[in-house]
């Protein structure tokens, strides 16, 4: 076993602001004028371009986004809850020793927008310039091989006691990142792809280690790492492979707004209310009182539980994935202390990369798809929540990792890195773990619900209508924190397996019979947030994820600069000004999140989406850009 270290993160990490040299600020607005011209542009598109970052480690995780540094420092939680580590410590040493690189290649024309390549001279150079530079990427990072244009794999001889090979998903852009992050990994901070192999050490591990295109370092696991594990031979469960903000997810909104309808008073009026009815930011309390046997009902019944106190409508529980309550939950086993962080919580965004954000539909890709969700036309406004458990969630991760030491000791299992501590599936360490696990995930359900209910009104009041009347129905609720009980095909027979999805979402192809029935024909909705500035999505599932990836697909693009860093090179009131001139409006609780949420602090979403669908693992359907967004 390696001698890293396995500290616990600590909810909401405040940074101090740094002053921002006038160099960084002409970037960020050059950056932001790109992305505004990018806006409506096929995926791929706009928000492409390189620029260099000093690596730092990691911070924290998120969702979506505008930059595609050289050389990232990545970050791995959610909502001021982190997952990596503070601490200094070394890997393996086998390992170790393939780590380092030399400064790589720049990549001719990455970034080039979706189609670039459909003929002409110019598009076969492109083409040829971008051939050159993978090409160069994997001399330079020897034991990564070529799969295919989108896909690219380490076998299983690459770290000592891997059980299966390891696999991402890349274009030339995000592989030049995934190379990239190799080089900066130094005493704590151990490369995504290098954590890929980790996971694949694990017992009871299938398939393969899958890394999403979104893929960056995390807190054991990867995020954008996918793992399956067999529940009838020696599989394990793993609290970093799910994170400490259980079911994280994010949820959608329709309306039968046009983005004409609202003008800039308006959108104004609206960002205003919705800051007022929807808490935010580190630790703060919910928009719901609740008594602590309501909190053991939420915890228990999940969106069951908004459904009978008429916070959430009968019908939003048919498009919630689990119907909005995971059956297995055991309230007994989420601690006091849990209990006590999650009844003064319910009903809040909590910090970091959450927010609520109000949308237009920008592009609609598949007009069948999308009509069975309601989305009908361009300019249309959505609303995207997104945020998870909270503290609560947070403290069943911890307890949980305390009790692995016992459930490893007794199986006898030898980790690769400390914080890949885990559980037999069967033990009673493990089922304790998926009891709390389970019901963590019933309270962000709830949470969400909460949430939807504040926006709910927020319209209703600016607009004089009733919710119901303004069509604000629910698309879909989607997690990318979970592990679940699942069967999936495997070297031609069915297997039963506990699916890890940290940093991915579920993309089950149509006709499942997990799939809602509204949609079945479709395949499942996902849906993929942006940072903000930049743009969100709505996918669907398809047969190729069923066969490569268990089912998953990614759930944004993940950090490109840790929060840190971004804080020392941006100013959050330049950010600020930039967006509202954009005609988007901003509300944050505290003044130094704009800065670490700014596009330039995220990888190109456009670019994680048009890998994703090239590779056939999720399906393209909308695009949508934001015109207001509410953050802790």
């Amino acid at each position: 076993m390696s001698d890293r270290t396995s500290p616990v993160p600590q909810e909401g990490v405040e940074l101090e602001q740094a002053p921002l040299d006038d160099s960084a600020s002409e970037y960020v607005a050059a950056r932001l004028a790109k992305l505004d011209a990018g806006a409506g542009a096929g995926a791929g598109a706009g928000a492409g371009q390189a620029m260099k970052a000093v690596g730092e480690g990691p911070d924290q995780p998120g969702m979506g986004g505008a930059l595609t540094p050289q050389h990232p420092a990545t970050g791995s939680a959610a909502a001021g809850q982190p997952e990596t580590p503070s601490a200094k410590a070394e890997h393996s040493s086998k390992a170790k020793g393939k780590g380092k690189l030399a400064p790589q290649p720049q990549l001719a024309q990455a970034g080039a927008p979706e189609g670039a390549a459909e003929g002409g001279p110019a598009a076969a150079a492109a083409a040829a310039g971008q051939q050159e530079g993978v090409d160069a990427l994997l001399q330079q990072a020897g034991f990564i091989k070529r799969i295919d244009s989108m896909s690219y794999g380490i076998a299983q001889s690459h770290v000592k006691g891997m059980r299966v090979p390891a696999k991402f998903y890349a274009n030339p852009k995000l592989l030049s990142l995934v190379v990239g992050e190799l080089e900066t990994a130094s005493g704590g901070f151990t490369a995504a792809v290098q954590q890929l192999c980790n996971v694949a050490t694990l017992p009871g591990i299938v398939g393969a280690s899958i890394g999403m295109p979104d893929i960056h370092s995390g807190y054991g696991f990867a995020i954008g790492n996918v793992a399956a594990f067999d529940m009838d031979a020696d599989g394990v469960v793993s609290p970093g492979g799910v994170g400490f903000d259980i079911n994280c997810g994010v949820r959608m909104l329709r309306t039968n707004l046009h983005e004409s309808d609202i003008d800039a008073k308006t959108r104004e009026r609206l960002a205003d209310r919705l800051f007022d009815l929807i808490p935010v930011g580190v630790g703060e309390a919910g928009a719901v009182k609740l008594s602590r046997d309501d909190l053991e009902h939420v915890l228990k019944d999940g969106m069951k539980w908004t459904e009978k106190r008429g916070i959430s409508w009968p019908e939003d529980r048919q498009v919630c994935e689990e119907q909005g309550c995971f059956k297995g939950a055991n309230t007994s086993k989420v601690s006091d202390r849990a209990k006590k962080r999650g009844v003064v919580q319910l009903g809040s965004l909590g910090s970091g990369n959450h927010y609520t954000e109000i949308q237009v539909v920008d592009e609609i890709y598949d007009q069948a798809a999308a009509a069975t969700m309601g989305v009908t036309d361009r300019g249309q406004v959505c609303v995207m929540i997104h945020t998870g458990s909270r503290g609560l969630g947070h403290q069943v991760c911890t307890d949980a990792l305390s009790a692995c030491d016992r459930a490893m000791a007794r199986a006898k299992v030898k980790l690769v890195d400390r914080q890949l501590a885990c559980m037999p599936i069967d033990s009673p360490e493990g089922r304790d773990y998926l009891g709390a696990m389970q019901a963590a995930a019933n309270f962000a359900f709830g949470n969400r619900s909460v949430v939807m209910s504040c926006v709910r009104k927020a319209f209703a009041e600016v607009f004089g209508k009733s919710a119901r009347d303004l069509d604000m129905h629910m698309v879909y609720d989607v997690a990318h924190n979970i592990a679940k009980e699942e069967e999936h095909q495997l070297d031609g027979k069915r297997v039963r397996v506990l699916v890890h999805r940290k940093g991915a979402t579920r993309a089950f192809a149509p006709h499942h019979p997990m799939v809602p029935e509204k949609y079945r024909e479709i395949g499942q909705p996902v849906l993929i947030g942006g940072s903000m500035g930049t743009a969100s999505y709505i996918l669907t599932g398809t047969e190729t994820a069923m066969k490569e990836t268990f089912g998953s697909t990614c759930h944004g693009a993940g950090r490109a600069m840790s929060r840190s860093h971004a804080v020392k090179t941006m100013d959050s009131k330049v950010v600020l000004k930039l967006l509202q001139g954009r005609g988007i409006s901003v509300r944050v609780a505290t003044k130094h999140l704009a800065a670490e949420e700014a596009p330039e602090s995220y990888k190109d979403v456009d670019a994680v989406v048009a890998t994703c669908h090239a590779a056939g693992i999720s399906k393209k359907v909308v695009r949508l850009r934001p015109i207001a967004v509410i953050k802790g």
